[in-house]
């Protein structure tokens, strides 16, 4: 089996599971249609930290129906006995820190809808902006927002380039529905 050289290419190839086909053919790279599923791309990158991608997918289903379907405002009510619940489930990250960010990031999304009527409009008020400014950006906002985590949200999320290479075939089909960095462009 040849090396795996990019993710485009290891999934073209057949080289990792089935689910990875399905985020890289329908996911990775193309605009979110809404808040919670921006939240839940956030989820999914915060959750993945020190962790392989592959265990993040595998656990994929049950994060979301542990974290309300990635509903913001029920996110955001979370408790110490959701917490606890979460930290005793085993279908997904059982790391505390993981746990009350992303209850944290969920009120500060409440906070960001408020004032700008959503996050995907706030992220759109602040594009574009330089990876380093992200970051900056997402540190003093969000919970366990590295430069690593806010780069693979920004990059899932359309916000930057680089999900897909020029010649994997979903390339056209992200650029087809103008995400954020092409626009940035003026293509």
């Amino acid at each position: 089996m040849p090396p795996i050289t990019s993710y485009c290419k290891a999934v073209t190839l057949g080289q990792l599971a089935p689910y990875h086909t399905t985020y890289h053919d329908q996911v990775y790279g193309f605009p979110a249609k809404n808040d919670d599923e921006l939240f839940g791309r956030m989820l999914m990158e915060i959750n993945q930290a020190g962790l392989s991608w592959d265990t993040v997918l595998r656990k994929q289903h049950s994060l979301r129906e542990a974290y309300a379907n990635f509903d913001v405002a029920a996110v955001a009510r979370f408790q110490e006995a959701d917490i606890e619940r979460l930290l005793q489930n085993p279908g997904i990250i059982r790391m505390r820190r993981k746990v009350e960010a992303a209850i944290h990031n969920a009120q500060q999304i409440e906070a960001i809808q408020a004032a700008y009527g959503s996050l995907a409009h706030w992220l759109d008020t602040h594009h574009p902006l330089s990876l380093e400014e992200w970051v900056k950006l997402f540190r003093k906002t969000f919970r366990f927002m590295g430069g690593e985590i806010t780069k693979e949200f920004l990059r899932g999320a359309g916000y930057l380039p680089g999900a897909h290479e020029p010649d994997c075939p979903v390339y056209e089909q992200v650029k087809q529905h103008n995400p954020p960095w092409l626009r940035a462009k003026g293509s």
